[in-house]
């Protein structure tokens, strides 16, 4: 008996049978699905514990969109995991990875319907929501595939808006009326959202002319405590600025702005439009994000001097146009942003032209410029140029990072991805620290060996500064 009472009871437990709850709950939330369901056998107590709430507060649920006995049940266990855990979300996150077929989107579709029913029974706390690049205008999505899904969204949003404060629909590639019938679920009864954080890039379709919708402008209209607006360019309008500058003068922070080839964009914006919103909402950053739209011409009609610009990214996408000058917009564009640029990103083919005097320049000017990434054809001198102000104390830059692409004898891309890849470091990294620039040098020779050992005398000539103060990664690489 007293050996039988000693294999019940034991006196030497094992340490996990003390272990706090605190330090049990961390060990569960390092564990994915499959484990923590496992783990929750072990005891009473490791069951409990499974259920926690601070375990299911983050969610990101995964679709395939390609057929696969891998990804078989996934639709069923998305399904299954909201049931038995929906009522704690927070913060959920869904992804339909390049739907295959139509047959794939209408269990997408029909799965999500389930999803969004039960949740919107089970839980109130739900703060966050994101389901990002659908593409609903591809051919996959059949129109009643379509409607179905805009249908149950809509009702969700209608249920849930009231507790939401973020929501994500970028890449949902709607039209008009469905983009606003979705938008409007938001303030259903109420005639007003007061959702915080919205983005709306690529929510419309592309070459659709938004910003001349009545109905969009009336829709924006609603949101009342809009502190982040992600959209397309093609959706700015006079009549949009007067409603934020109304609606959300106090709240509104930041706003990021896609002007994409393909996006209507020569619409006229007034900057006395700008100008009433920069003084009412008076800690506004506007980011801008500019897609092969490069011409100085079309930009000058974007880049008012009256917007408060933080940020600049301009991406060509490698497209060589002799015809087209990148010298005008550093030289008299983007220095009238000199006392607000914190940002700058450059990916452009500059191949006919020189340009690291103009770039210097432009570093120079900007004083809160901290962070710089460029990919274009530069003179290894230039690297040495900016160490130099750094060192002198002309720029805010701490991080310079020198990448570059694999290219082919014809130019073509090499490899798999967008043709560019992390090559063999030539010079030592530092520890990164809160401040950025990133530099890729094109060259046209095929071999750089002398690049490189100007790279490594550069980087031997200013070694203290780099070890102590930026984050340093620069190489040389071949663009024929």
């Amino acid at each position: 008996m007293d050996e039988e009472s000693q294999l019940s009871h034991p006196q030497d437990q094992s340490c996990w049978a003390s272990l706090p709850d605190v330090c049990l709950r961390r060990v569960f939330w390092w564990l994915g699905d499959r484990d923590r369901s496992r783990a929750a056998l072990v005891c009473r107590k490791w069951n409990q514990m499974m259920y926690s709430a601070d375990l299911w507060r983050y969610r990101t649920i995964t679709f395939s969109g390609r057929p696969s006995r891998v990804h078989a049940s996934e639709f069923e266990s998305a399904l299954w995991y909201v049931k038995k855990f929906g009522r704690y979300l927070e913060r959920l996150e869904i992804k339909f990875l390049n739907p295959y077929n139509s047959v794939l989107t209408k269990k997408f579709q029909v799965t999500i319907r389930g999803l969004l029913s039960c949740l919107g029974k089970s839980n109130n706390r739900l703060k966050a929501l994101s389901i990002q690049h659908l593409e609903l205008d591809r051919l996959v999505w059949r129109n009643s595939i379509r409607c179905s899904f805009i249908k149950s969204l809509s009702f969700f949003l209608k249920k849930m808006g009231k507790h939401l404060g973020y929501l994500s629909l970028k890449g949902a590639r709607l039209t008009v009326e469905q983009g606003c019938h979705v938008l409007n679920s938001l303030s259903y009864l109420r005639n007003e959202s007061t959702i915080s954080e919205l983005n709306i890039e690529d929510f419309f379709s592309h070459h659709l002319a938004v910003y001349s919708s009545p109905q969009f402008n009336k829709t924006m209209a609603t949101f009342c405590n809009l502190a982040a607006l992600t959209l397309n360019y093609n959706c700015i309008s006079d009549e949009l600025l007067e409603n934020l500058c109304e609606n959300n003068a106090s709240t509104l922070w930041t706003m990021n702005i896609k002007c994409h080839i393909h996006d209507p964009h020569g619409q006229v914006v007034w900057g006395m439009s700008w100008a009433k919103l920069a003084r009412h909402a008076t800690n506004l950053k506007v980011n801008f994000f500019f897609e092969r739209v490069m011409k100085y011409e079309r930009l000058t009609r974007i880049l008012l001097q009256e917007i408060p610009c933080r940020s600049i990214s301009l991406r060509s996408c490698y497209f060589s146009d002799p015809d087209w000058s990148m010298r005008p917009t550093l030289q008299e564009l983007l220095p009238a942003f000199r006392h607000t640029l914190q940002k700058l990103t450059f990916e452009f083919n500059n191949n006919h032209e020189s340009l690291d005097e103009e770039l210097h320049l432009l570093i120079l000017s900007c004083r809160k410029l901290f962070y710089f990434k460029i990919w274009a054809f530069l003179d290894v001198k230039f690297v040495e140029r900016i160490l130099k102000s750094q060192e002198e104390g002309q720029c805010a830059l701490r991080t310079l990072k020198v990448r570059a692409p694999r290219a082919g004898p014809q130019g073509e891309n090499v490899g798999g991805g967008d043709g560019f890849q992390n090559l063999n470091v030539h010079v030592c990294m530092c520890v990164c620290v809160s401040l950025l620039a990133q530099v890729r040098i094109y060259t046209n020779r095929c071999e750089t060996n002398e690049e490189d050992r100007t790279l490594r005398e550069i980087y031997r000539k200013y070694r203290k500064l780099i070890d102590s103060e930026l984050n340093y990664f620069v190489i040389a690489y071949p663009m024929m």
